[in-house]
């Protein structure tokens, strides 16, 4: 996204006095964005038997709010250069509460996945913006800092939500997951709601200052249609292939229309001016082409980690919402504790050595989850977990380097915006392929009880379990395939004076 930000600091005064509450109101929006995209993850065995969900529509629910986001992350941006990211946040704050009212009475499965699928678009417009206001409203020489911030916000409310979830789920109900939005979305319209006049005051100055219209912006519709239709038309027949089987016409037909749509994808971004996804990067730069395609492989392996893992310990193991909760908290409590000294790390000896040792630690992580039994120890699933969340710890902060480093400060912007959409792709893929893995052997009848808990009943809980310790061995094959992607390219320092910071938190 454009800095507009100017080097004499007369950009945006009025925010700049009043930055450290922007801050405050910028980083509360992005920290709900994310719990929300973890919190329902050990909710989805409790939501099945009340809304009769099939085992591939509960991870629709999740799914849906993926979609979303993914493909809404660079027309956001664009639409935030022309109207003021402050403005398409509010709204994002708005329409963000309002779906989780919805989502939160929802009557039945497919309107939690509509209600969902909107609450994605608030969240999109939340966490692509947040950034943004934060960099507007700082000087350089605080802004690593306010953005360090503002993506810790962003961790731990990936790192809160299962804990979370689990707590809310066994004491008040997994509609109460939703609802803990609505605080969050009013404390945000009451903090800065007077801040959106400060912004349209700065935006006015600074137009006038250097010239230009505030809709002086292309956006990429088509290209965001075709990247919707290629995306929803892959994830669909993958999620649903356990149900439908892969002979039916509509998982073929489904298949070869995401085919069709990425054929049209590449040829409307090769001639378009402001594309969704710049192609000529990742013909140009091998460094860059390398550490998102790594950062594809990472979330496609990684992502769906905590969904089905949530679903073995529930289903298969028995134990409740809240026990999974606090077993799921320790992947991502040593992603947050390390992610600083592998971060600096990183910097001594080049991110693609760090990077490629991380991706082989979630492989082992994984390949040590695939070895678990449906009565192994709760210990040894820890033990698993926390090998990953160390490879995602010396994973993310050197591949973010390699990637937003490896391009000049003027596609800063163009950079980021790819590094979002794959790292949704990715997100997307993992629910997806590893879930229908998991279900393989399920079964059309198996795929609808799994996710009914004690009701699944012994013998499909057994044969999730065995799907389970498959996805798990695949996502280790596609962690080390992620190493080797991410030696791409000669090793070399960061240069800190072609890039400040990355505008979007790798989640």
């Amino acid at each position: 996204m454009r800095d507009i930000s100017s080097d004499n600091g007369q950009t945006m005064p009025e925010l700049r006095q009043r930055r450290w509450r922007v801050l405050v109101v910028g980083s509360v929006g992005v920290f709900a964005a994310a719990l929300t995209a973890s919190i329902v993850a050990v909710a989805l065995p409790v939501i099945g038997p009340h809304l009769r969900l099939s085992y591939s529509e509960a991870l629709w629910v999740q799914t849906a709010y993926i979609l979303v986001v993914t493909v809404m992350a660079s027309p956001i941006g664009r639409l935030a250069d022309m109207y003021g990211p402050l403005r398409l946040y509010t709204i994002g704050a708005v329409l963000f509460g309002l779906f989780s009212v919805a989502a939160a009475f929802s009557p039945s499965g497919l309107f939690l996945i509509v209600a969902r699928a909107f609450q994605g678009v608030g969240g999109g417009l939340l966490s692509t913006t947040s950034p943004a206001i934060v960099t507007n409203a700082f000087p350089a020489e605080e802004r690593g800092r306010a953005l360090g911030l503002n993506i810790m916000a962003a961790t731990v409310g990936f790192t809160l939500g299962p804990p979370l979830g689990g707590l809310i789920v066994t004491h008040l109900g997994w509609r109460w997951i939703f609802l803990v939005n609505v605080p969050v979305v009013l404390g945000i319209l009451i903090g800065g709601w007077d801040l959106l006049a400060a912004e349209r005051r700065d935006r006015a100055a600074e137009r006038k200052r250097i010239g230009v219209s505030e809709k002086s912006r292309h956006i990429d519709i088509p290209g965001a249609v075709l990247l919707g239709i290629m995306l929803a038309t892959l994830f669909l027949p993958l999620s649903f292939s356990p149900l439908w089987g892969w002979a039916n016409p509509g998982t073929i037909g489904l298949l070869a229309v995401a085919v069709i749509s990425a054929v049209g994808f590449v040829y409307v971004e090769e001639h378009t001016q402001d594309p969704v996804i710049d192609l000529s990067l990742f013909r140009s730069n091998p460094v860059f082409a390398g550490a998102n395609t790594a950062s594809l492989l990472y979330f496609s392996s990684t992502y769906g980690l905590t969904v089905f893992t949530a679903v073995f310990l529930e289903v298969v193991q028995g134990r409740s919402a809240q026990q999974a909760g606090l077993v799921l908290l320790i992947q991502p409590a040593i992603v947050t504790a390390f992610t600083p000294f592998t971060g600096r790390l990183s910097d001594r000896v080049g991110p693609h050595g760090v990077a490629a040792v991380g991706m082989l630690l979630v492989a082992a992580g994984m390949a040590g989850l695939a070895m678990v039994s449906p009565t192994a120890s709760i210990w040894l699933i820890v033990a698993a977990l926390s090998i990953v969340g160390f490879g995602m710890a010396c994973f993310v902060p050197p591949n973010m380097s390699a990637a937003m480093g490896s391009v000049s400060r003027s596609t800063l912007g163009v950079a980021s915006g790819v590094n979002a959409t794959m790292r949704g792709c990715g997100q997307g893929l993992s629910i997806a392929v590893l879930g229908a893995i998991a279900a393989s052997k399920l079964g059309p009848s198996g795929g609808r009880v799994i996710l009914l808990g004690k009701n699944a009943g012994i013998s499909s809980a057994q044969t999730f379990a065995a799907g389970y310790r498959e996805a798990m061995l695949v996502a280790a094959g596609v962690a080390v395939a992620g190493a080797l992607v991410s030696l791409i390219g000669k090793p070399k320092p960061v240069k800190q004076e072609l890039y400040e910071a990355p505008l979007m938190p790798p989640l």
